[in-house]
């Protein structure tokens, strides 16, 4: 006797999360994280072209996050920060490094 196969309807669990313009607008810092992989002129390089910060302060924020751990890179509204902190992610990823940026809320 053959046997009926059970209706099976999947419904996507799926969660927007709502921003407000005000919430997209405050600003967040980037924060870079040392890793023992990462060249420092790969670091320094991504920093100026990612950042659009000067050969001087890409350099000190590269000093900063090896011997801290981490570093301030800048402090952006949340679309650009996270567009410019992915950026500079696929463009390590690229090169093979595990670089790696993230954002906090500033104060």
């Amino acid at each position: 006797m053959p046997t009926e196969q059970p209706t099976v309807v999947v419904r996507p669990a799926i969660t927007f999360a709502v921003a407000s313009d005000e919430e997209l607008e405050r600003p967040y810092r980037v924060i870079v994280e040392n890793d023992d992989v990462t060249p420092m002129d790969f670091v320094v390089i991504v920093l100026r072209v990612f950042f659009e910060l000067d050969l001087a302060r890409a350099e000190q924020v590269m000093l900063t996050a090896h011997y801290e751990g981490r570093a301030l890179v800048t402090v952006l509204p949340f679309q650009a920060a996270q567009e410019r902190v992915y950026q500079a992610h696929h463009a390590a990823r690229e090169a093979g490094y595990p670089l790696t940026f993230y954002l906090e809320p500033d104060q």
